[in-house]
């Protein structure tokens, strides 16, 4: 048998088999009894922080045997070159992270991919995921959706990675930290509009799980207060485009609201929502009209 498929017989392997197992989100208890076997009898478990690993193998009442390993941003690179020396040396090797699907904003895509290349089978045990969970209870669309993780931190790249994304008609989901959630805001409200719509999600799952839906305007005022917790993101995509799209007719409908007195840059900014297009494509139709 040939490929790298993950359905062959154990007996017919030479490598061992790398196993992605989601965590629960929030509460211990919406871990699968899939969950509690698999700790309970792998090899190796590489944890992204090993005393939450403990600590959930206690809420769950699973006593621990294999050897466990730390698997976390700072050494992924690393690390996922040994784990991967175990698999191919015929042992299984677990990854858990936090809470969700390894690989997904944590750590585990290294280790995939170089598994993989090498023939190792990977399969996933299916679990919580923030990203759904979010998507779900937003409100928002969830025929297309797209994930894009967390926004950069540094204010300029944030602006320019959301600009980027104005005109994306899919549902966008978000991670973000609690401490950078209003500035984020903010920069959403201002690169898609005030008005679009969203939807904020705060300890899913958890005791006290929060959903905020609103217009990011509103919202980023919301936010401005504090906010504690696990936070996910849920955006509404880009409406239908009115029409415009030569920048002849832009630089236009941006003039005429100038000479109704809009000052240029809201002007702008309303001309871009009201056509889908990202606010850079209207001002550099303005501006080649001047020239």
């Amino acid at each position: 048998m040939t490929g790298n498929g993950t359905g062959d017989a154990a007996a017919e392997r030479t490598t061992g088999r790398l196993l992605l197992a989601a965590a629960p989100i929030g509460r211990p208890e919406d871990a699968s009894a899939r969950l509690r076997a698999a700790l309970a009898g792998a090899e190796i478990i590489a944890a992204e922080d090993t005393r939450r690993l403990r600590r959930l193998a206690a809420d769950l009442d699973v006593a621990i045997s294999a050897r466990v390993v730390s698997y976390f941003d700072q050494n992924e690179r690393a690390r996922a070159a040994e784990l991967l020396d175990e698999l191919l040396a015929g042992r299984d090797v677990l990854v858990i992270t936090d809470a969700g699907l390894p690989g997904v904003s944590d750590p585990g895509y290294r280790l995939v991919s170089a598994a993989a290349a090498e023939g190792v089978p990977v399969t996933a045990l299916p679990g919580p995921s923030a990203v759904t969970t979010a998507l779900v209870v937003s409100g928002l669309p969830t025929d297309r959706f797209c994930f894009e993780g967390f926004p950069p931190r540094k204010p300029g790249e944030r602006s320019r990675r959301l600009a980027a994304l104005a005109a994306e008609p899919r549902t966008m989901v978000f991670f973000e930290a609690p401490h950078r959630l209003a500035a984020t805001l903010e920069a959403m409200a201002a690169e898609f509009g005030a008005d679009r719509p969203a939807a904020v999600c705060r300890e899913l799952t958890k005791t006290y799980e929060e959903i905020r839906r609103g217009p990011l305007g509103e919202l980023a005022g919301w936010a401005a207060e504090g906010v504690r917790g696990e936070i996910t993101i849920v955006v509404g995509g880009a409406p239908e485009p009115a029409g415009l799209s030569d920048p002849a007719d832009l630089a236009a409908a941006v003039a005429g609201r100038e000479s109704a007195g809009t000052p240029r840059k809201q002007a702008i900014a309303e001309v871009a929502k009201e056509n889908g297009l990202p606010k850079r494509v209207v001002y550099d139709a303005v501006v080649a009209a001047r020239r």
